[in-house]
């Protein structure tokens, strides 16, 4: 068993665990290593949190795909990868990414139904089925059991109801993915209302759900996993900000809250990739 396919098979397995996987997303190797270091069990790519290094509100398909690697290579913990739609919209050109992303070292991929277009932000029901059954098949073709994950993305664009996401997600399971998601989901209700509908597991964004809403809760309702998407790496650009705006009034009191080096050296202790 290569380490690649350990990690792909232990990724499956936390989706089975006593309680749901806490999967956060980091956007380079230091913020992947300081998270391994707080005890996380697997992390997920972020293509926001890539596209806002390069200061752009989206990445490159490159881009994703290098930073697939970084953080791959980063830890030993199993990495899923957003490939947002694939960079294509041809079902058989955006499955493609999946086995690139897999040459990068990742655990688990996810295809969303969301364009890129805003004039159009979402595939027809029909197109976006067809997409995840051609993800589907290139994942059980390759020799990693990669966990896929498809998402159902009309909530995030206004481009459908709830009904319409958990019609496409029970289409995206009957298509062969292994894990559903539907960002935009707000309220426990709406998330057990998704969890109830389909039998595989389901990952929740906190990134865009009400706050007060606890693990213990989400785990109540059945969910499988939970996310935060670009939400780490937005704060940490507001904290950069704030911080920033204090040096630039002449006031350093941001400086009491920085953390001890002490504290990142030990998170940076050299791991060596396989």
């Amino acid at each position: 068993m290569t380490d690649q396919t350990a990690r792909a098979t232990r990724f499956r397995d936390l989706h089975e665990g006593p309680e749901p996987l806490l999967l956060p997303n980091p956007w380079d190797a230091g913020t992947a290593r300081l998270l391994a270091s707080l005890g996380f069990d697997a992390l997920a790519t972020t293509s926001l949190g890539v596209a806002n290094q390069a200061g752009r509100t989206r990445a490159t398909r490159q881009e994703v795909l290098d930073n697939c690697r970084v953080i791959s290579e980063a830890t030993p913990l199993p990495v899923n990868a957003d490939l947002e739609n694939g960079f294509a919209d041809d079902p058989a050109e955006a499955a493609k990414m999946i086995a690139d992303a897999c040459a990068c070292g990742v655990a688990g991929v996810s295809i969303e139904d969301a364009t890129g277009d805003r004039r159009t932000p979402i595939y027809g029901f029909g197109l976006a089925v067809e997409r995840v059954r051609a993800a589907v098949e290139v994942a059980r073709g390759l020799p990693v059991p990669l966990v896929l994950t498809a998402r159902a993305e009309n909530l995030l664009y206004d481009a459908g109801d709830l009904d319409d996401t958990i019609r496409r997600l029970q289409a995206f399971e009957e298509a062969g993915a292994d894990v559903l998601y539907a960002p935009g989901l707000r309220t426990l209700d709406e998330m057990r209302a998704v969890v109830s509908s389909v039998g595989r597991p389901v990952n929740v964004v906190m990134g865009f759900a009400d706050p007060a809403i606890t693990l213990e809760q989400l785990a109540e309702i059945g969910v499988r996993r939970v996310s935060i998407g670009g939400a780490l790496a937005r704060f940490a650009l507001g904290s950069f900000l704030d911080a920033a705006k204090q040096m630039r009034d002449g006031r350093f009191g941001f400086v009491a809250d920085v953390p001890p080096m002490s504290e990142l050296y030990r998170a940076f202790k050299p791991y060596s990739a396989p």
